[in-house]
């Protein structure tokens, strides 16, 4: 059979095919176009265009653009759903494509646990692990506790009065460990009962305040040091072991809050160093009764003494403690004078009183009467 048209003749099938293609495109598809066109002549609007479009009447108006606009957007709206669907079925573990993000948590978050709320360790900068450090170990901490520059000069300077008094090697040994021991129970007792007030003022260099250093080991390590201190002090002799007993009580009473924050806070230092030239001057060895009254001068001397030490420990917590509105005596000083005159003044009195004392020393002795051997 002939074509009637130039060319090789294609498939029946292939051509009515085309031919019917074609009639929908210019038929269905031209006129919604045109209709389209229409529309946003009349309603001044422009609206997106596709092939899916109802036929617009010959007169149209905003009313049928806005109707075409709602079936074009609902046939939009269907075909992604059936895309969806299609792109679902090929690929089912890729739960994106399909699923839409999940909405935020409208429930309350849990509560965190301790270990999330628990802030860095002490000493630690910000909340990264902290790495050993041997002061954070509790023997060290102990010792910073025990406020350790204080206690090493008042336990030396007693064991050079001492030997400056003729006593032996055995007794200066002696002396030496039972007034560092007494000063360390002085200096645990200080920070326990200073502990909430060290805490509030962060005060550095405070391992009980901090939380570095537990209250229930110092105490314990405290009644283990007093239990020392009472043996030590009487193998110093009779009198020597409770004169120096009777000073530690006078400290370690000095030390609650009511009696340091007023303007009596300077009886105790001084009643606690008078003892001092006694524990001296009696002291031997072995408990035994041996020793004289000490002189009266080194004792009033011994008293000036506590006070002037009373104005260089309190130095560095003026501010705190005006803060809490203490009275005491150096605070006092203090804001008359200003602390860096207050530092001058205490230290020069206190030198002034050392060298009182070695005078002293020097020319009426310790003891009344000289020391036996």
């Amino acid at each position: 059979m002939k074509s009637q048209v130039i060319g090789i003749e294609g498939p029946p099938g292939d051509v009515a095919w085309s031919i019917l293609r074609g009639m929908a495109r210019e038929g269905r598809w031209g006129r919604g176009r045109a209709a389209r066109r229409e529309a946003v002549d009349t309603a001044g609007a422009v609206h997106p265009g596709d092939g899916d479009a109802p036929p617009a009447s010959s007169a149209p108006s905003a009313t049928a653009a806005a109707s075409a606009e709602r079936g074009w957007r609902a046939r939009e709206q269907r075909a992604a759903q059936r895309r969806a669907a299609r792109a679902t079925a090929t690929a089912p573990e890729d739960d994106t494509l399909t699923e839409p993000a999940p909405e935020p948590a409208t429930e309350p978050a849990p509560e965190p646990t301790a270990a999330e709320t628990a802030g860095p360790e002490p000493g630690e900068d910000g909340a990264e692990p902290s790495r050993f450090r041997l002061r954070d170990l509790t023997p060290f901490l102990l010792v910073r506790a025990a406020h350790p520059r204080q206690a090493l000069v008042t336990a030396v300077g007693m064991t050079v009065a001492a030997a400056l008094a003729g006593r032996p090697s055995r007794e200066l040994l002696l002396i030496l460990a039972t007034v560092l021991v007494g000063q360390v129970c002085l200096g645990w007792f200080n920070d326990l009962v200073d502990r909430k007030r060290d805490a509030r003022h962060r005060r550095t260099g405070k391992p009980l305040a901090d939380g570095r250093l537990d209250p229930g080991t110092v105490w314990f390590c405290l009644a283990l040091a007093i239990f020392l201190v009472v043996p030590l002090s009487v193998a110093n002799g009779m009198y020597a072991g409770p004169a120096y007993l009777a000073s530690l009580a006078i400290g370690l009473l000095g030390q609650w809050v009511w009696l340091r924050k007023g303007l009596l806070s300077w009886l105790p230092w001084a009643a606690a160093f008078a003892l001092y030239p006694a524990f001296l001057s009696y002291g031997g060895w072995g408990g035994q009764e041996k020793g004289a009254p000490p002189e009266l001068v080194i004792t009033g001397l011994a008293a000036l003494l506590g006070i002037g030490v009373h104005l260089l420990t309190a130095l560095w917590g003026l501010v705190p403690d005006n803060e809490d509105r203490w009275t005491y005596l150096p605070l006092r000083l203090g804001l008359r004078i200003g602390a860096s005159k207050l530092l001058w003044v205490a230290g020069t009195y206190t030198v002034l009183v050392l060298v009182a004392l070695a005078f002293a020393g020097t020319h009426v002795g310790l003891g009344q009467e000289p020391l036996q051997p």
